[in-house]
């Protein structure tokens, strides 16, 4: 069988084609572009056509096989949209690189504001964020834990007052 012959013999099977297309899609347009696909299909592979053979179930084949390939490709892709999709703003701003001069501007402001604590406050605030447990810090600056313990909250209730512009800043993004 020629090219030719074989593509005749196709356009003769189209009306069957598309009603065996809704069947799969039951979307007209769904239906044509099945056709259309099972069509161009048929065609580039016409030489693995066997003559005498069935040539519509040859081409329900062709179809069958290129809508579960359509189907399942699609699958894939909406699987990857719904991943996509549930991606929390908390996410996506940990995924997202940070701007680093407002970091330089936020750690100049700290800087300032660990400048105007008096030594007797910032020297025990900074050894506790440095690690040092309260008993450590007491022994190295000779001074009751106790006191420690204040001149620390004293410390942080300080650094809290001069930098809340960032408490409420951080507060509203989250």
């Amino acid at each position: 069988m020629t090219t030719i012959n074989l593509n005749t013999e196709i356009c003769n099977q189209l009306s069957c084609l598309e009603n065996f297309a809704m069947k799969f899609t039951a979307d007209q347009e769904d239906a044509n572009d099945l056709v259309q696909d099972t069509i161009i299909k048929a065609i580039r592979y016409h030489k693995l056509y066997q003559q005498g053979s069935n040539l519509r179930g040859w081409l329900y084949t062709i179809m069958r096989n290129t809508f579960i390939n359509d189907y399942r490709r699609d699958g894939r892709r909406r699987n990857i949209l719904t991943v996509t999709d549930d991606l929390s703003a908390q996410q996506l701003k940990n995924s997202a690189s940070s701007n680093l001069g407002v970091g330089k501007f936020v750690m100049e402001d700290i800087d300032k504001a660990m400048g105007k604590l008096q030594p007797e406050y910032s020297v025990p605030f900074l050894k506790y964020v440095e690690g040092y447990k309260y008993h450590e810090i007491a022994e190295e600056l000779n001074i009751p834990i106790g006191t420690v313990k204040t001149r620390i909250h004293v410390a942080r209730q300080s650094l809290k007052f001069q930098l809340q512009m960032y408490a409420t800043q951080s507060s509203s993004v989250c």
